[in-house]
C-alpha cells in the first residue's frame, strides 16, 4: 500500500495475563470485550464508546480501502439480486382445510407468511406481512411461525436485535387481530397443544441459554405462565418438538454429543411429561410414535445410527427392536414418519440417498440420483396420513427442484424448480467430486464447480470453503451467488474435512478434542491436492469459511500463509481459547464435548493453544484478508473477530490488506433483510475479485 492508502486503525493496548498448566498467556486486545456486553448485544447503542469508536474506524478504513470497488459492489449487487426471483413463492403446505406458503413481493425484504383454501379454489389469506412487521426496525427476523391445530390461530417468533432473543406474538386468524399476550426472552421455538390454546416456549437465561419450558394458555397474563422443565446443567440446550402423528408433545435437552427427550400428550399439556431414557454420555437419541411404539434413532451401539422399535410404556434399551441396523460408514442423519412409511435421508462418502420403508411389510426403495455431487433435503410435510413426500434436490450445477414423491406408486411431480430469472444454463457448468490424501492417508472429498468453457490451470483463482465441526456436513448444493466468481474464471470448491459427517460419524469424530487438528491438515492437503492436480497454482486460492468455519481460515493461515492467495473469514471463531474458558458465555459449557474445557484439562488446553488462530498469529506475511463480524452476534461475540484482525496488525510483516467490516446491528447470520444480505455477499466477492484484479 501506498503511502497515500488510508491508514488501518490501531488498537490500544491493555494486557491482560494469566498462567495455566505451566503456560503465561498474555491477551493484549482483552479491552475490546464490553463487560456489559449482555447488554450491548441486545441494544448495540449501549456499546461503550471506546469500543464503538474502534470498530466504526474500523468500519471506515475498509470502506476507504476498498473505494476503488465501490461500482463493482454496486454491479455485483445488481447481477446477483437479477438471479433472485423476487415475487417468488414456496410450494404450499397442505392441512386440513387449507394450504400454507410463504411468499415475497417484488421488492420486498422479508417473507409474507399465507394460506389458502387446499383445493385452490378460494382467495389467499395473509397471515402475516413481514415487511410491515419490520417496518423503522434496523434489524428484523422472522423465526418460526406455526397455526393452531384447529387453523384458528397463529404464533410467530420475531428477533429485533440479530441477538437470537425472540418474542413469540400471537395472532387470531379469524379477526386478523394481534393478542396482547407477548412471550419474552425466547429461544423463538414452540409448539402447539391439539387444544388449539395453549402453547409450549422456551426461553433464555441470563447466559442466553435455552433453559425453561413455560406452558402458555392463550389470554393469559405471560407472567403467571406455567414451568414445565428447567435445565440445570449449563452445558445442555433445550428445545421443543412434536411426532409427526401430533400425539405427543417432545422436550429435547442435549449438548453435542448426548441427549434427552421428555414426552407428554398433545392433548392433555398439563398432564406432565416423562423422561424416555435418562441422558447417558455419549448417547443421542430422537422419538416418534408409531402406533403402540416409539421409533427410535440412536447411536447406541451403533456409530452412524441405527433406528429402532421400543415399547411406549417402556422405551429402555433392553426393549429395543432393531428395524434399521447399523452399517458402518452408513450415517442415518434424520427420519420421518408417515401413517403408512418411515423415510430416512442417509448418505455414505459424502453423497446423500433418501431410503422409503412401508411399514406394513418391510419393503424399501430408494430416490436415486445420478450426478457426481448433489445435495438431498426431507420437507415432510404438515400431514401424517398421507402417500407423498416432499423432498428437495439441487447440485452444484443444478438450482434446487421441490418435488412431492408418491411412496406407493414410486412416481414423483416436479412442483418447483428454483427460478434464475437472469437466465442459467446448467450445461455450461461443469461439477466433479474429487479427492485429496490427508498426511494420515485418510481421503478427503472435494466438490468441484467450474465453467465448462474455462476448464481450471494453473493461473485460475480457486474458492476453496470449508467448515468441519459440529458433525454439520457442507452439501454440494447450488447457489447462484458464486456463479458471479465462477463466470469471471474462479473455480468454486468445498473441502468436505473431518469434523463434519460427509464420510459417516467417524469424520466427525476424527475432527474434535485432541484430533480438531485433523480439520485443518485435510483442508491444507486439499488445497495441496487441487494445485498439485493443475486446478489452480500456489498463491490462487481464496481460504473461505464462517462461524467455525472461520477458525479453520485462522488456522491455516497461520499454519500455511504462502499457499493463499486471499482469505475471507465470515463471524470467525477465532479466539477459542479464551471463548472456551470462559463459562459464562452462553455456547462455553455445551461446546465443551466439541472443543475440550480448557479451565481443567491440560490435553485440551494444549490441544487449544496449538491451533487457536488468535494466540499463533505470528510474525511473518499474510495474504489479504477480509473479515467480518456482528455486534449483536451471541455465537462469537463480535470481539473475537476485532481481537483477531488487531493481533494481526500488529504481527503481521507485509502491507496486504486487512479488513474488518462489522454489522453495528446485526448478528450471526448479518443483515435480516434478502436485498440488504446481496450486499455482503457483493462486499466479499468484490474484495476477491480485486485482489486478484478482475475488478
Amino acid at each position: 500500500m501506498s503511502e497515500h492508502a488510508p491508514q488501518p486503525p490501531r488498537a490500544a493496548e491493555a494486557p491482560v495475563a494469566e498462567e495455566r498448566f505451566g503456560v503465561r498467556l498474555t491477551d493484549p486486545y482483552a479491552w475490546l470485550r464490553d463487560p456489559d456486553w449482555r447488554a450491548a448485544m441486545l441494544d448495540p447503542g449501549r456499546l461503550q464508546a471506546p469500543i464503538r469508536e474502534h470498530l466504526e474506524a474500523e468500519n471506515a478504513y475498509a470502506e476507504a480501502v476498498l473505494e476503488p470497488v465501490r461500482d463493482l459492489r454496486h454491479r455485483l449487487f445488481e447481477e446477483l439480486r437479477a438471479r433472485i426471483k423476487e415475487d417468488d413463492a414456496s410450494v404450499p403446505e397442505p392441512d386440513g382445510p387449507y394450504a400454507y406458503y410463504v411468499r415475497f413481493r417484488e421488492g420486498g425484504q422479508h417473507p409474507v407468511v399465507c394460506r389458502c383454501p387446499r383445493d385452490g379454489g378460494g382467495a389467499e389469506q395473509v397471515l402475516l406481512d413481514g415487511d410491515a412487521l419490520a417496518a423503522g426496525e434496523a434489524y428484523f427476523d422472522l423465526g418460526d411461525w406455526a397455526h393452531s391445530d384447529d387453523h384458528r390461530y397463529l404464533a410467530y417468533a420475531v428477533d429485533t436485535s440479530g441477538a437470537e432473543a425472540y418474542t413469540i406474538r400471537l395472532r387470531d386468524l379469524a379477526s386478523g387481530l394481534e393478542l396482547p399476550d407477548r412471550l419474552e426472552q425466547a429461544r423463538g421455538d414452540f409448539v402447539w397443544a391439539t387444544d388449539g390454546g395453549t402453547l409450549l416456549y422456551t426461553t433464555l437465561d441470563e447466559e442466553h441459554r435455552p433453559r425453561w419450558v413455560y406452558r402458555h394458555r392463550l389470554g393469559d397474563d405471560p407472567a403467571a405462565d406455567t414451568l414445565v422443565y428447567e435445565e440445570t446443567d449449563p452445558g445442555f440446550f433445550v428445545g421443543l418438538d412434536r411426532t409427526e402423528s401430533r400425539r405427543f408433545l417432545l422436550i429435547e435437552t442435549h449438548d453435542h454429543t448426548t441427549s434427552e427427550v421428555h414426552a407428554g400428550p398433545a392433548e392433555d399439556p398439563a398432564a406432565g411429561f416423562r423422561c424416555l431414557m435418562p441422558r447417558e454420555r455419549g448417547v443421542e437419541y430422537e422419538v416418534t410414535d408409531n402406533g403402540g411404539e416409539w421409533l427410535i434413532r440412536t447411536n447406541r451401539e451403533a456409530e452412524d445410527f441405527r433406528i429402532v422399535r421400543a415399547p411406549l410404556e417402556r422405551p429402555e434399551p433392553a426393549q429395543f427392536q432393531e428395524l434399521i441396523p447399523h452399517r458402518p460408514g452408513v450415517l442415518i442423519h434424520a427420519m420421518h414418519l408417515f401413517r403408512g412409511y418411515l423415510v430416512r435421508l442417509e448418505s455414505e462418502d459424502a453423497l446423500p440417498r433418501i431410503v422409503i420403508r412401508r411399514l406394513a411389510d418391510g419393503t424399501e426403495h430408494t430416490v436415486a440420483f445420478e450426478e457426481e455431487a448433489y445435495a438431498l433435503g426431507i420437507a415432510g410435510g404438515l400431514e401424517y396420513d398421507t402417500t407423498t413426500l416432499r423432498f428437495s434436490y439441487a447440485s452444484l450445477t443444478t438450482p434446487e427442484r421441490v418435488y412431492d414423491y408418491d411412496m406407493e406408486s414410486r412416481t414423483r411431480l416436479l412442483r418447483k424448480e428454483q427460478e434464475i430469472p437472469s437466465g442459467h444454463d446448467p450445461s455450461a457448468y461443469v461439477a466433479r467430486r474429487i479427492h485429496a490424501t490427508a498426511p494420515d492417508g485418510e481421503r478427503v472429498p472435494i466438490s468441484l464447480l467450474y465453467r465448462a468453457d474455462q476448464p481450471p490451470g494453473q493461473e485460475t483463482p480457486v474458492l476453496l470453503s470449508g467448515y468441519g465441526a459440529y458433525g454439520i456436513s457442507q452439501p454440494a448444493a447450488f447457489s447462484p451467488h458464486r456463479l458471479s466468481l465462477v463466470d469471471r474464471g474462479f473455480a468454486f470448491a468445498i473441502a468436505h474435512v473431518r469434523g463434519g459427517t460427509e464420510r459417516g460419524y467417524r469424520w466427525y469424530e476424527a475432527g474434535k478434542l485432541e484430533r480438531k487438528p485433523n480439520t485443518f491438515s485435510d483442508y491444507i492437503a486439499c488445497a495441496e491436492h487441487l494445485i498439485d492436480a493443475g486446478y489452480t497454482g500456489p498463491g490462487r486460492i481464496i481460504v473461505h469459511g464462517g462461524s467455525a468455519g472461520g477458525m479453520l481460515v485462522g488456522a491455516v493461515l497461520n499454519q500455511r500463509p504462502a499457499y493463499f492467495g486471499a482469505a475471507v473469514a465470515d463471524v470467525p471463531f477465532v479466539d477459542v481459547l479464551n471463548t472456551m474458558s470462559d463459562p459464562t458465555l452462553p455456547l462455553t459449557p455445551p461446546e465443551w464435548p466439541e472443543w475440550g474445557n480448557p479451565i481443567e484439562d491440560e490435553q485440551a488446553f494444549r490441544t487449544i493453544l496449538g491451533y487457536s488462530p488468535y494466540e499463533n498469529v505470528r510474525r511473518q506475511a499474510y495474504p489479504p484478508i477480509l473479515v467480518t463480524a456482528g455486534v449483536s452476534d451471541p455465537r462469537v461475540t463480535y470481539w473475537e473477530p476485532a481481537k483477531w484482525v488487531a493481533r494481526l496488525r500488529a504481527l503481521k510483516t507485509d502491507d496486504s490488506p486487512l479488513l474488518l467490516k462489522t454489522n453495528m446491528s446485526a448478528g450471526h447470520a448479518g443483515p435480516g433483510g434478502r436485498f440488504d444480505f446481496l450486499k455482503e455477499v457483493a462486499l466479499r466477492f468484490a474484495f476477491v475479485l480485486w485482489v486478484f484484479g478482475r475488478a
